[in-house]
């Protein structure tokens, strides 16, 4: 072992190799600091003299193995500017880690290829020291993210755990990285994003959101002049929850046990698209049946594949023909769920239509939900949920089987 060796393999800078102590199975690499001009760590002052000293030790890279140490006397110095006693700053370690730099850099690489537990197990240490490695560097890598540069976003809230807690999540969808998480759902959850955007001045031009009254609101108040495009995803979702309710209300109302069995087990059939139904299990034919069973339910199944058309356009004109005769079809059509869903689209339109100014979705942020989830059950869990938002903002950068 060397001083050259210390420095070119272990990243030590500032330090001199003395001797290499063996105990326990683990090896302690003694060295000191070289005589130089002491400069006080808090004024800067170079008007500062040695008072004693302090016997230090860092975990640092280990060698074939085994667990290495990095012991060394540290002095004191005493500023005659500031009138502070501090112990003197090394090169190669942060000040109160009991860790090399190096170490550190060590374990965020090793977390690449595996958990938090498999590199505590690996290096021989607790893992809530590898967690905090991990929480540190992720805060200062992650954890104020730029929002000067974004241009399209989307917004949308993910329910977490078994007692309905929700956290709101806003995508930069240029970047596909999380840029905001916010406790809650609604307008009140996205408070301090806003006021982030505004001091940055960020020029955000479109937001793509659900029809949620709660985010158009806050969209609207905190970003005037901005596109708001609702997710055409969401449109379809509510119409299919509507189209389940409607089967589930006439199943309720029939009473031949016959017609009963012909409705029963068809509210994935409705949800199905029509392509994708499976004639190895007459999968259509049972649809057909209960179409022919009930002709409100009928009209309602067809007018959710009209409904589709709406987005299939090249240009904003014919999408905006298609979405009035498919609204006046439903306004006509008698059929009380489909009245009701005209309303709203009407209410809705010209977020529905900006489709086509900026054809944006809440698609990828969507995308990032599922990781999102299965990141947690990975993982069993997050007790601490602020290491749990910065591993959500990282998350564009892991892969998918580690995610946890």
């Amino acid at each position: 072992m060397s001083t050259t060796l210390l420095y070119h393999a272990f990243g030590h800078h500032g330090c001199q190799y003395k001797k290499t102590d063996f105990e326990g199975g683990e090896m302690t690499l003694v060295a000191n600091l070289p005589k130089s001009k002491f400069c006080c760590s808090s004024c800067k002052s170079s008007n500062a003299k040695p008072r004693g000293s302090v016997l230090r030790q860092w975990r640092t890279l280990p060698i074939g193995g085994k667990p290495v140490h990095l012991e060394m006397e540290v002095p004191r110095i005493q500023c005659n500017n500031c009138g502070s006693l501090r112990v003197s700053r090394v090169q190669f370690a942060s000040p109160r880690k009991s860790y090399t730099k190096s170490f550190e850099r060590y374990v965020i690489e090793l977390l690449k290829m595996g958990t938090i537990l498999d590199v505590a197990n690996h290096l021989q240490i607790s893992w809530h020291l590898v967690k905090t490695i991990q929480k540190e560097n992720l805060q200062k890598t992650f954890g104020n993210p730029d929002l000067k540069d974004i241009r399209r976003l989307a917004i949308d809230e993910i329910s977490i755990g078994k007692q309905h807690n929700y956290l709101t999540v806003a995508l930069d969808l240029d970047t596909v990285a999380v840029v905001y998480v916010g406790d809650g759902k609604g307008a009140d959850s996205l408070t301090d994003f806003w006021n982030r955007v505004t001091k940055v001045k960020a020029n955000i031009e479109a937001v793509a959101v659900d029809m949620s009254p709660a985010y158009t609101k806050a969209v609207s108040e905190n970003l005037p002049g901005t596109l708001i495009v609702y997710d055409h995803f969401h449109v379809i979702k509510l119409y299919n929850d509507r189209l389940s309710d409607l089967r589930r209300s006439l199943y309720r109302e029939v009473k031949d046990d016959d017609q009963k069995k012909v409705l029963k087990g068809t509210r994935w059939l409705l949800l199905k698209n029509n392509e994708n139904l499976d004639p190895e299990r007459d999968e259509r034919d049972r649809l057909q049946a209960a179409l022919d069973l009930n002709k409100p339910l009928a009209t309602a199944y067809y007018m959710k594949e009209e409904l589709k058309l709406i987005w299939s356009y090249t240009n904003k004109t014919e999408a905006e023909i298609e979405f009035d005769n498919w609204v006046s079809t439903a306004l006509q059509s008698e059929v009380d769920m489909l009245v009701r869903f005209a309303k709203t689209m009407i209410k809705h339109k010209s977020g529905i239509l900006a489709f086509y100014d900026c054809p944006i979705s809440t698609g990828p942020l969507e995308g990032t939900n599922n990781k999102i989830k299965t990141m947690q059950r990975q993982a069993y869990g997050y007790r601490d949920k602020e290491f749990f938002k910065l591993k959500i903002y990282a998350i564009h950068k892991a892969k998918h089987r580690l995610v946890g």
